[in-house]
């Protein structure tokens, strides 16, 4: 497993980087547990400072950090900036809350003295974080940042397609003031997990990625005993009621769909509209999926970017003739796109029922997964049968209504009249084969400290 820079846009490799050998990682281990030493014992005011000055450098230097995710993966350059922005309101949102949210708790007990009993929380000691390629820079700040104000160390594995990525964030937080050895990143290999979950100083592991990378690293941090996150696949509903405004509902579903290239795992992927407004909706839907501009993800004018990698293209396309070689309809539309680069044209599936294999595969690209439905009720039962549970909305302009139905979507979180989103101050986290685990906010930072409960027992009622 190679890792390598590989331009989507120009197919250009443009550098590789050698993976790490066992040597590396056990010393990398071992110099993220000797930090792990001084790093929980250094004040929090020093580690708010750290982050903060993460979040002022990455503000001064946008332009730079964005480019980096636009050659790496392909981002449109203005979804770049948006990434690098959001990264710093994660820093920002634990800087301000941090301290407060690793306060101690007073309980009250039964023959204790008021404040006698407390939980605190305590760091755990060397995490090991295993990232994806899609939002490079934000799946680190949303584990990482939290995490970091906890007192633990981190091992970064990232994605392979995107060492320049990850290499830039370590840096970051070097000049930021991070001690060495805080926050290492680690050319791994897959075959490595066994060796960093094995080793009694590493405490947990957060993954984001897919169903299959969760299921490995998951049941290897079971053998050994250690805590794990997972955040993995979605395929969120869309959901378009028949009282909803249509023309914004089409205008949502387009963004909800397409933002990075569709390579999003709370991207707007099942469109499930009732009966009433569909062909209405549809036709807005077209039409605004047709205006999007594929082209260089450099150029400002560019609507559209490349997937990943062409081998991403070529899942995609596999994807779609496996649905439709199994009853579903293909609509491609608006122009063709470029030859040169990983595009796939913007596709609409229809007809696809409960036995077509499109009907449970998360497509990581612009293709739309369309559901025609009778009613609500039909809605709501074709929005949970699915092995996924990460994310949904749900469009209608009642808001009684849009609380009814969002209680009845199994899945970790549900938007009203908006596609699920990302936001600094909003927890994430999924349901069913969507993963398990909570990120962001105080439930992203409780998840790999020890709240360990204190008793303080009255001298007079000692032995």
């Amino acid at each position: 497993m190679p890792y390598t820079t590989t331009n989507p846009y120009t197919g250009e490799i443009v550098k590789t980087f050698p993976t790490a050998t066992d040597e590396e990682v056990t010393a990398a281990i071992a110099a993220a547990d000797t930090a792990f030493q001084s790093w929980k014992n250094t004040p929090i005011a020093e580690r708010m400072q750290v982050l903060a000055n993460t979040a002022r450098i990455l503000r001064e230097r946008h332009a730079e950090y964005a480019q980096i995710l636009t050659l790496e993966m392909g981002k449109l350059i203005s979804e770049a900036e948006v990434e690098v922005e959001l990264s710093a309101k994660i820093l920002d949102y634990y800087v301000e809350h941090g301290a407060e949210q690793l306060n101690p708790r007073t309980l009250p007990a039964e023959g204790f003295d008021e404040g006698a009993v407390k939980l605190v929380y305590e760091p755990l000691g060397v995490l090991y974080l295993v990232e994806p390629w899609n939002f490079p820079y934000y799946q680190i700040v949303r584990v990482g940042a939290p995490q970091l104000i906890a007192g633990n160390t981190l091992l970064l594995k990232h994605a392979s397609n995107v060492p320049q990525a990850a290499a830039a964030f370590e840096a970051l937080f070097r000049e930021a003031g991070l001690p060495e050895g805080v926050f290492t990143n680690l050319y791994a290999s897959h075959n490595h997990s066994e060796l960093i979950l094995s080793d009694p100083r590493v405490r947990g592991v957060a993954l984001t990625g897919s169903e299959a990378a969760g299921a490995a690293v998951a049941a290897t941090a079971g053998k050994y005993l250690k805590k794990s996150t997972l955040e993995l696949g979605g395929m969120d509903v869309f959901l378009v009621l028949d009282d909803a405004d249509v023309d914004k509902a089409a205008q949502w579903a387009v963004v909800g769909r397409h933002w990075n290239a569709g390579q999003v795992c709370v991207s707007s992927k099942r469109l499930i509209v009732v009966d009433a407004v569909y062909d209405r909706f549809l036709e807005k839907y077209r039409d605004g999926v047709a205006a999007l501009k594929a082209g260089d993800p450099m150029d400002p004018a560019t609507t559209l970017a490349p997937l990943s990698s062409q081998d991403a293209a070529d899942l995609l396309a596999t994807q779609v003739s496996d649905a439709v070689a199994a009853g579903a309809q293909a609509e491609t539309l608006g122009d063709p796109v470029p030859a040169q680069g990983a595009f796939y044209q913007p596709t609409i599936l229809t007809g696809i029922t409960p036995d077509n294999p499109g009907y449970i595969t998360e497509m990581f690209g612009p293709v739309t997964q369309l559901f025609r439905v009778a009613d609500e009720d039909e809605a709501v039962r074709v929005a949970n049968d699915s092995p996924f549970g990460l994310g949904g909305s749900v469009f209608t302009e009642d808001p009684e209504r849009a609380r009814r139905v969002a209680a009845q979507i199994d899945t970790g979180m549900v938007f009203v009249n908006h596609p699920t989103g990302v936001k600094a101050d909003i927890p994430f986290g999924g349901v069913k084969t969507s993963g398990y685990g909570h990120e962001l906010i105080d439930l992203g930072l409780h998840e790999f400290v020890n709240i360990k409960a204190v008793v303080e027992t009255p001298i007079d009622d000692a032995f």
